[in-house]
């Protein structure tokens, strides 16, 4: 068996574990099943998510240019940021809207994006891999790179107006959070953090934590999926590029429609039952 596959059995074996927790709900301990489910259901979710994702890459393809241990901690703080934003977001939601509707919500949600990818795994050819993926992201860094060492050679030290993302306001509030990290963190921590934040900006975990973390205890799913992308920033930095060169996109879609179909059963078994 692939190490994807081994990797996504295992994400959906904690899927279905974690939907068998729901139905502990009429037990005497409900606030510690109900918190390992949440729990379970963040990090197998991002576990399916992010693994051959665009961040998964970036770390991999960073970790094999500069030492893995800074490579780690600067897309793992990253990601963790995105993560406790994305579960503050979703938090909010609970305070004004019935948790209830918040699932039925999100499990329509996770249903979406079950049936979008069981559909993109029909589309996907057998042996497709990240190559096409792998090669955008290897021509980002190069150019990235590039435009570094051009800049340093033209401004002489000088700040430069590099254009990291359209919006001006937000490339303005970047480069200048960019200079003051300089102070105390090398550039390619920097360029590593700015990447990967970017790359996660509107990812499909990022929108699935909102929606777990609306619906669920929010401070369980920021846990829980910061768990994960521990996990999958760990295996990218020590054999990413090895392993997406060996996943089967097909796997990796269907694996991740079977365990958004499961996530979108579970919360809408939940809204069904949840008198708040």
């Amino acid at each position: 068996m692939k190490a994807s596959s081994r990797f996504l059995l295992a994400a959906l074996i904690i899927s279905v574990a974690s939907a068998a927790a729901t139905r502990e709900h009429e037990a005497d301990d409900l606030p510690s099943s109900s918190t390992l489910k949440d729990l379970l259901m963040a990090t197998s979710m991002v576990g399916v998510s992010e693994i051959g994702d665009k961040t998964f890459l970036i770390a991999a393809l960073m970790a094999m240019r500069h030492p893995r241990l800074l490579v780690f901690s600067a897309a793992s703080t990253s990601l963790a940021l995105m993560t406790i934003l994305a579960g503050i977001i979703g938090g909010t939601f609970t305070s004004l809207v019935p948790q209830r509707y918040t699932q039925f919500a999100a499990g329509i949600l996770f249903f979406i994006f079950g049936y979008k990818l069981a559909l993109e795994s029909l589309e996907t050819p057998k042996d497709a891999g990240v190559e096409g993926e792998l090669a955008e992201v290897e021509e980002e860094i190069a150019i990235h790179d590039m435009n570094t060492n051009l800049n340093d050679t033209e401004s002489g030290g000088i700040k430069d107006k590099r254009t990291l993302v359209k919006n001006r306001y937000l490339n303005d509030l970047l480069l200048k959070a960019g200079d003051r990290l300089t102070l105390y963190f090398s550039p390619v921590w920097i360029q590593t953090f700015v990447m990967v934040f970017l790359g996660e900006f509107g990812d499909r975990s990022q929108i699935s934590t909102i929606a777990m973390a609306s619906s669920s205890q929010y401070w369980v799913v920021i846990m829980g999926a910061t768990i994960g992308h521990l996990i999958c920033t760990a295996v990218a930095v020590i054999g990413g590029k090895l392993l997406a060169k060996r996943i089967s996109m097909r796997t990796v879609n269907l694996g991740g429609a079977v365990s958004f179909i499961v996530f979108g059963i579970v919360y809408t078994y939940e809204s069904f039952h949840n008198p708040n």
